[in-house]
């Protein structure tokens, strides 16, 4: 059998992210779709086909832990408007939207939930069997929540509600007996991550963000059902009571945390559960929101946890939470999720750590450490390049020149 192909990628400096050191004089040696080493320029192999990057920093491909890949960017008007689409059609959007994350940098992402069920599946299948570009991913492949929830579509007339088609409706729960026969479907489906819906949201109609609406117990069967399949839980939480009891059932990571209170922080501490908070969505939606004529609902909502998310944030840096990068993109246009970044150094992180979030931290939220998030020996020969150092310039991740997963290039955009 062949060996793989050997290349030498030569860049002006390499940022190794877990020891927060910037390497110059120093190549990698890709073999294949893995890094097979990081070694100085001095000690490459003769022969190898090699890549010049000078000028440029070369470190991981990013990671964003919370995406919508499928169908068309939020509205501003609730849910009701996703029956105005179709299956298929939403899909196919989904292959723009993977395609557009990719050539941002995202060589991952995990992208949690869709209304269309198992249409995201569909996706990280077309893309893993090479039908279509887009980044690695680990789909959840419905919501998990309650009825008229964050998850569900709500606003309709009452006398249409009960033809909604149940692809919409799929992981919608009632029961803790329910929530374990969900799981198990969106798991055997192909979920690779499971997501709750805790607390309402600001996007959805009638929903207030600070209310709960899954039991504790609901929950813990989540976790426990998921944990029969080696599947994490992650929970959409905006309110510190639903948080509390998501936390306490055991879920993975806190989605949003935006009005989480000092308990909530202590028990994530306690029980080690990632946050994964758009610090960045809410200026979006305020602008275009109110530029566009967004219904006055979302303004509200959105009013009341832009703030007191970044507080949370910030607090979360001081107690050492893990936080990984997770920007809810699909509320604003896919490609643009490296503007988080900045957020997260203005709201406490320093710009290594916003990268580390970015890539090693998420990359271990998802249990995926061992494939993605370095450029360790093994790992996918996914990575990005900028010009200059992004510990000088965080913003310089907003503009990558070079794209490369699994050994291929997908963008060059050097002059």
């Amino acid at each position: 059998m062949a060996s793989s192909p050997r290349v030498a990628l030569s860049p002006s400096a390499v940022l190794d992210v877990e020891s927060g050191q910037t390497l110059r004089d120093h190549a990698l040696l890709l073999s294949g779709d893995r890094v097979e080493a990081v070694l100085r320029t001095v000690d490459l192999p003769h022969g190898l086909e090699r890549i010049d990057l000078p000028g440029l920093t070369v470190l991981p491909g990013l990671i964003d832990t919370h995406t919508h890949l499928i169908g068309e960017i939020d509205d501003g008007h609730g849910y009701a408007g996703v029956l105005a689409s179709t299956s298929a059609r939403d899909a196919l959007v989904g292959v723009r939207n993977a395609r557009q994350t990719l050539e941002a940098g995202f060589t991952t992402v995990r992208d949690l939930g869709t209304f269309r069920a198992f249409a995201d599946i569909a996706l990280r299948d077309a893309i893993d069997a090479g039908w279509t570009p887009g980044p690695r991913m680990q789909a959840a492949g419905a919501y998990v929540t309650s009825p008229g929830g964050g998850g569900d579509i709500a606003g309709l007339a009452p006398d249409i509600d009960a033809v909604v088609p149940r692809e919409l409706r799929y992981g919608v729960v009632q029961s803790v007996d329910d929530v374990r026969r969900v799981v198990r479907q969106v798991i055997q489906g192909g979920a690779g991550v499971v997501k709750l819906i805790a607390t309402g949201a600001v996007m959805s109609s009638g929903g207030i963000p600070g209310a709960p609406e899954l039991t504790e117990a609901q929950m813990a069967a989540a976790v426990d059902e998921a944990s029969h399949y080696g599947v994490h839980v992650a929970a959409h939480a905006h309110g510190a009571e639903g948080a509390k009891r998501a936390i306490r059932a055991g879920v993975r990571s806190i989605e949003h945390g935006s009005l989480l209170d000092d308990e909530a922080i202590e028990l994530m501490a306690d029980h080690d559960t990632y946050l994964s908070a758009d610090v960045y969505g809410g200026d979006y939606i305020a602008e275009v929101g109110r530029r566009d004529g967004w219904d006055t609902e979302v303004l509200r909502k959105n009013d009341q946890t832009t703030v007191a998310q970044r507080d949370v944030f910030r607090r979360c840096v001081e107690r050492g939470i893990r936080i990984a990068f997770g920007t809810d993109s699909g509320i604003y246009p896919h490609g643009w999720n490296a503007r988080q970044l900045a957020y997260q150094v203005n709201a406490g992180q320093t710009p290594l750590d916003a990268i580390r979030s970015a890539t090693i931290v998420s990359a271990s939220l998802m249990g995926w450490q061992d494939r993605v998030g370095s450029l360790a020996r093994g790992r996918f020969a996914d990575l990005v390049a900028v010009a200059g150092d992004p510990l000088d310039d965080i913003r310089l991740l907003e503009d990558v020149l070079y794209v490369m997963k699994g050994g291929a290039v997908v963008v060059d955009r050097r002059a």
